[in-house]
């Protein structure tokens, strides 16, 4: 008998680790088969202690029963059940007063839709229907509010639809519109099968089967035909979804083996006895080569893409890293090139306002030549520091060459006045002669003009000089032509 209650305190045990307000019932159960058991127990004791004092020629005026362990233990989890019961009471009419007042905000809306004198149908239909669900939803409320409520639910929806005449026929009408919609997710669904994109498809489809859900239902005799309809198109594009899967899987297996190549490439290179720039150049192609051809190359399978990528990425940077570090021993030669460069650009700068200008001339000369024995400078450095000493030289020679160019024209004015004094001197004859001869000389610069097609400074400067020059020459004709005129 002991054995037989302690199987019903593990069985009351096991109890309490379930769901106290759902098992009543049971503890009952078990209570009373125990405390049955028990009794049952108690008077086969009291009896057994009776016969006991009779046997010795007693009377049993009183007997205090033994304690019992298991009936107290028993009576603790009882206590504990009774315990988990009140909290899970006192969370249910929690829950179920949080309940009520959901339903109530719906009953309040539901009302203020059954009241509305002008509404537009469909739109306070399809809140009804979300207000519904919503009602669905909520469990159970507190039992003396159940019925109330439950009554005002059913008249706001007889007033709702009653208002808006809702009958067979609008339920008709929302069959009909379903199945137009549901009709035409079929139509699309057989549209993504022309879908060149496997992946869009795919994703489409979804998110068709996600409106399918949400359409309601159409008439019964329909339904099994075009849901199979959809499932038959449906099933096309999971095969090719699958079918390309497969293929990816293939190509990127065949990826691995390709970037496991170029790792094999990569390994094979030694730049441990590379000195030259050009020894560098050489393999950095190479290893950028190996670069390029591995972004052309997708991704290899995902168990294997990141371990090989970290891979080829410290062989890259192993290479790169030991050019870094040949190149940082260039770095002094390069900043005394820049020392250098720096101090003929203020050589020169301290020149290019001298009007000195044979001897300034040749010092430039001299730090020109200079300038081209030095050797490179950081290349953010290189370009700047060019245009500074170019543009400072230059600066020297323009104001030389114009110099000498206003020289040059005071003397050719002075020729020309010469000539034409001479001219003069022999009458007018003399003075035809060189009329003649200035026109003969004007077209011969103004065909040589044509020769200069190149578009660089040096021909453009040349282009300009020449112009000038028979804008000379003209100016020169014109007074001669007047001093002809004056002759005549």
């Amino acid at each position: 008998m002991a054995n037989e209650k302690q199987q019903l305190i593990d069985e009351l045990k096991a109890l309490l680790e379930q769901d106290s307000t759902a098992l009543k019932e049971q503890v009952e159960q078990l209570k009373n088969q125990f405390y049955r058991q028990y009794h049952q127990e108690l008077e086969t004791l009291r009896q057994q202690a009776q016969q006991a004092a009779e046997a010795a020629g007693e009377v049993l005026e009183t007997w205090q029963p033994p304690v019992d362990e298991q009936e107290q233990e028993f009576r603790e989890l009882l206590a504990q059940y009774k315990k988990l019961r009140q909290e899970a009471t006192a969370r249910l009419e929690a829950e179920q007063q949080a309940n009520l007042e959901r339903k109530q905000e719906i009953l309040k809306e539901m009302k203020q839709l059954a009241e509305a004198e002008c509404a537009d149908v469909m739109d306070n239909l399809k809140r009804m229907r979300e207000l519904q669900a919503q009602w669905k939803e909520i469990g159970q409320v507190p039992a003396p509010k159940v019925q109330e409520i439950w009554k005002q639910y059913q008249q706001y929806q007889e007033q709702f639809y009653d208002l808006v005449k809702i009958n067979i026929e609008l339920r008709d009408l929302d069959f009909k519109k379903n199945l137009e919609m549901k009709t035409l997710l079929c139509e699309a669904a057989e549209k993504l099968q022309e879908n060149p994109s496997v992946i869009e498809a795919s994703r489409a489809l979804q998110q068709l089967h996600d409106e399918w859900a949400e359409i309601g239902p159409v008439a019964r005799e329909l339904r099994e035909d075009l849901w199979n309809r959809f499932k038959a198109a449906s099933t096309i594009i999971n095969k090719k979804h699958q079918a390309y899967f497969d293929e990816l899987h293939k190509k990127e297996q065949e990826n691995l083996e390709r970037k496991q190549a170029i790792i094999d490439q990569l390994k094979a290179l030694d730049f441990s006895e590379l000195k030259q720039n050009k020894q560098w150049d050489a393999m950095t192609e190479q290893v950028q080569a190996l670069q390029n051809e591995w972004r052309t190359i997708g991704f290899a399978p995902k168990k294997q893409n990141q371990t090989i990528y970290e891979e080829y990425r410290a062989l890259c940077d192993g290479f790169f890293q030991a050019k870094t570090a040949f190149y940082k021993g260039l770095r002094d030669e390069l900043n005394e090139n820049l020392k250098r460069k720096r101090a003929l650009i203020e050589q020169a700068e301290a020149l290019k306002d001298s009007q000195d200008w044979r001897e300034t001339s040749d010092k430039l000369m001299d730090l020109q030549k200079e300038w081209k024995q030095i050797g490179p400078v950081a290349r953010k450095y290189s370009d700047e520091l060019w245009k500074r000493f170019n543009e400072t030289c230059d600066s020297f020679f323009n104001a030389r060459r114009e110099a000498m160019k206003e020289s040059r024209d005071e003397n050719r004015k002075e020729r020309a006045a010469r000539a034409v004094k001479a001219a003069a001197s022999q009458g007018a004859e003399g003075l035809r002669r060189m009329h003649d001869r200035l026109q003969q000389e004007i077209k011969t610069a103004e065909n040589n003009i044509l020769f200069f097609t190149a578009k660089s400074k040096t021909a453009n400067k040349l282009v300009d000089d020449m112009q000038k020059k028979i804008d000379a020459l003209k100016k020169q004709l014109e007074e001669l032509e007047q001093k002809m005129e004056n002759e005549d």
